[in-house]
């Protein structure tokens, strides 16, 4: 009898054959290979998974390297500005209130951008898990308060637009005579001189402030001096910036040498003018926070096994 007949038949190319004579296994595939999804098909272009991790892991670090040194920068000028108001404000000539506002403000964003960077550049470099997975949550949770600061402010901006009306009210009403004024009344000087208006409607909302009232309309805020205003020539304005230095009153000699328009119609205006500056600028910077969380995440999901490097330090 043939043996042939009866014996294993042959494997066939691209299938497993049966079973071995002695039962221990089957017999190896042949065939053509499969193409691997990263190294790609036989005799083509290769990619290597390792090269491309390295890719991600230093424009990470470059990134955020260059992320740390700018929070530096920051951060130093904020200090300074804070240091040395005095020379600022003689130099810029702007209000203490509003540099110190600037110096906390420039102050704040340096220290976060610092803090992103640091994460970043050592958690990328040196292959550290959690500290890829603290800038991933860092920069989620500044994404979704921005996110969640824009929906505010669109659906509550009736509310808001009456709570600053009634802040700058206070701020006029409550603008004193005696002495240096406060805070409060040193930044809306600050907004009426940059935006050059007066008032929240208009410059009669001075009106309401007791002292003005007193005076009978002779005082006038010097933050809304309007040096081109017809009255100029029948104003004393030698007392303008003695004045604004002591009290933040000035006196007029027949009708206010003041902008009339409110400072709502500015705001509103400079918004109008601004608004897409404004949105392009939010949509950039939510834009690079998404790509930065998509890298940070793929290099933290594609790292290998061992990648607590946190125990070479301990």
């Amino acid at each position: 009898m043939n043996s042939a007949r009866w014996g294993p038949p042959p494997a066939t190319p691209g299938r497993l054959g049966p079973p071995d004579a002695a039962g221990l296994g089957r017999v190896p595939k042949v065939g053509k290979p499969e193409p691997d999804p990263f190294l790609g098909a036989p005799g083509g272009p290769a990619m290597s998974p390792q090269g491309c991790l390295s890719v991600t892991k230093y424009f990470l670090f470059l990134f955020n390297l260059l992320f740390f040194l700018l929070g530096g920068i920051i951060l130093s000028f904020g200090l300074w500005i804070l240091i040395d108001q005095q020379s600022f404000a003689a130099v810029l000539g702007s209000s203490l209130y509003a540099l110190k506002v600037w110096s906390y403000i420039l102050s704040g964003v340096g220290i976060i951008t610092m803090l992103m960077g640091f994460l970043g550049c050592l958690g990328s470099l040196k292959e550290i898990r959690c500290m890829l997975g603290f800038y991933f949550g860092f920069l989620f949770l500044l994404f979704a308060v921005q996110i969640t600061i824009g929906v505010l402010l669109y659906t509550q901006r009736v509310t808001l637009s009456g709570k600053v009306r009634e802040f700058v009210e206070d701020a006029i009403r409550t603008y004193p005579l005696a002495g240096p004024p406060g805070e409060k009344h040193q930044g809306w000087d600050f907004i009426q001189g940059q935006l050059q208006c007066c008032g929240w409607n208009s410059y009669l909302d001075w009106h309401q402030n007791p002292v003005v009232d007193n005076s009978s309309h002779i005082l006038y805020p010097c933050s809304c001096h309007n040096s081109s205003s017809p009255g100029e020539r029948s104003t004393n304005t030698t007392e303008a910036p003695a004045m604004q230095q002591a009290t933040g009153f000035c006196t007029a000699q027949g009708d206010w040498p003041v902008y009339k328009q409110g400072c709502a119609n500015s705001v509103q205006g400079w918004l109008a003018n601004n608004i897409i500056s404004i949105v392009g600028i939010c949509l950039g910077i939510a834009l690079m926070e998404l790509c930065l969380m998509m890298l940070s995440m793929f290099l933290f999901r594609n790292m290998g096994q061992n990648y607590d490097k946190l125990t070479r330090y301990s």
